[in-house]
């Protein structure tokens, strides 16, 4: 792997070799969606146009949003999964449009575990496959601890999600063990209570991580992308009196065992949960709360406290002091950039981090000093698409930047995702312009600019699968 900065050129624009992978560029979007897919979990011509999007803007790759290997495994209904081989043809077809601006595409393999959003169907009523019985404790929601047998099953789904995804096109997958999901929950000491040997030390709680890791190999063997979402630091205790969880020690020796078992980059984050006081950085917006959670009060038994404390200006006090006493002392861009330096120092594989990313020299700075050898953006890019082209054009920051506001986390569990920082935009119907310009469905996902009738065919992008299927392949389609 070569350093950013030993070819002279702009180390942002510099390709990123991974070892069977290379990306034209620095810059990956990070893993963002909503809730625009059909409810058995088929993508749709909604979330193709998304991605198209950051494709067009610049960004080296895009890392999908959470995409369940289990349909019971969604954070909210309307998500996309792989659960099914029958959805091949749809990612092909999502591929195919990413690869037409030579843009990388990588699945983001997840589980939700006990963390969800706005639980659908599949899982009303019920708890939900977790390592430990206690109640999530943000939210409230009811699980179950996973059954040995449970887990193997899940192991295979993984392997199996991850062969899809390169029938389909994909140019890697990326585990998401990171954030408060499933395979947190099994990692973080404040979370996995188990006795048996997917509890107690690091080693036992890493276990679910590395058969799947083993599992995914076997499926697709050494030479298909497969990278590695951390928390560096759990930071767990945003209820005060809840363990603190895994330290960056802790999780370094995690990211040392996955590159031990054929991992080729790590992506550094923070936080046991989703969203976090630190993830994503920035402000809060208790008066948008208000006026969305209403739609996650009957998901779990804390529900109704929570909107309670949103919903009441005199009762916001608290809540801001739970969250926000978090926050002193850390900024906003490159958050979490010094526990990258210490993963990149400790591992021989690329190290990619999350954190605010909007001012191109933070980024050079980064890339130079050795912090990361990429950074993954989400809310800078939902703001300025193109933020990549601006950077190459010169510009240090967007001139209309993203504010931080996180209204677009806010909204996205009631209203289609976007920026919603009205102050950026004309007049609120520029606003509304902007979000709703992905809604331009088709019967069948075409691929924009790229030449094709509206009658377009998903079968398409036969071609695509074709082409993947002339790897060894350890699955026929089904």
């Amino acid at each position: 792997m070569r350093p950013a900065e030993s070819t002279g050129e702009d180390p942002i624009f510099t390709p990123l070799h991974f070892r069977s992978l290379t990306v034209k560029n620095r810059i990956f979007r990070s893993s963002i969606s909503g809730r625009w897919d059909n409810e058995d979990g088929s993508p749709t011509q909604t979330r193709l146009n998304w991605e198209n999007k950051f494709a067009a803007g610049g960004v080296g790759a895009i890392i999908t949003s959470f995409v369940p290997v289990a349909i019971e495994g969604r954070i909210a209904a309307n998500y996309a999964t792989n659960h099914r081989d029958a959805f091949i043809p749809l990612w092909a077809r999502i591929a195919e449009a990413v690869h037409v601006h030579d843009c990388r595409f990588i699945m983001q393999l997840s589980h939700s575990g006990r963390q969800m959003d706005v639980p659908g169907v599949t899982n009303q009523h019920r708890p939900v496959a977790s390592p430990t019985n206690a109640r999530e404790t943000l939210h409230g929601f009811p699980t179950q601890a996973m059954t040995p047998g449970e887990i193997g099953i899940l192991v295979e789904k993984f392997g199996r999600a991850a062969w899809r995804a390169r029938e389909a096109g994909c140019d890697g997958v990326e585990l998401h063990a990171a954030n408060g999901y499933l395979f947190t929950q099994f990692l973080s000491s404040g979370i996995n209570d188990r006795t048996d040997h997917y509890g107690g030390s690091l080693p036992n709680r890493a276990r679910f991580l590395l058969e799947v890791i083993r599992s995914i190999r076997s499926h697709v063997g050494r030479d298909f992308h497969l990278q590695v979402k951390l928390s560096a630091v759990d930071r767990n205790n945003v209820i005060p009196w809840e363990k603190k969880g895994n330290t960056i020690g802790e999780t370094i020796e995690v990211a040392r065992y996955c590159q031990a078992a054929g991992v080729d980059a790590i992506h550094v984050s923070t936080g046991s949960l989703f969203p976090h006081p630190l993830n994503p950085p920035g402000d809060l917006s208790l008066e948008t709360l208000a006026v969305v959670y209403d739609a996650m009060i009957a998901s779990g038994l804390y529900g109704l406290r929570n909107f309670l404390l949103f919903r009441y200006p005199a009762l916001r006090p608290i809540f801001r002091w739970l969250w926000f006493r978090m926050k002193k002392g850390h900024g906003i861009e490159g958050i979490s950039l010094e526990e990258a330096r210490q993963f990149r120092q400790a591992l021989d594989i690329p190290v990619l981090v999350t954190g605010g990313f909007q001012t191109a020299s933070v980024v050079r700075q980064a890339l130079t000093s050795g912090q990361c050898d990429g950074v993954a953006i989400a809310r800078s890019l939902i703001a300025n698409n193109d933020l990549p082209r601006q950077w190459q054009a010169g510009h240090d920051r967007p001139a209309n930047p993203c504010t931080y506001c996180n209204k677009c986390l806010v909204n996205a569990a009631k209203n289609p995702l976007g920026c919603y920082e009205e102050q950026r935009f004309q007049d609120r119907d520029a606003m509304l312009a902007a979000l709703y310009s992905i809604y331009a469905t088709k019967p069948d996902l075409v691929i924009p600019g790229a030449g094709l009738s509206d009658s377009s065919p998903v079968s398409a992008s036969a071609s695509t699968i074709r082409a993947a299927r002339k790897r060894k392949t350890s699955h026929p389609v089904s």
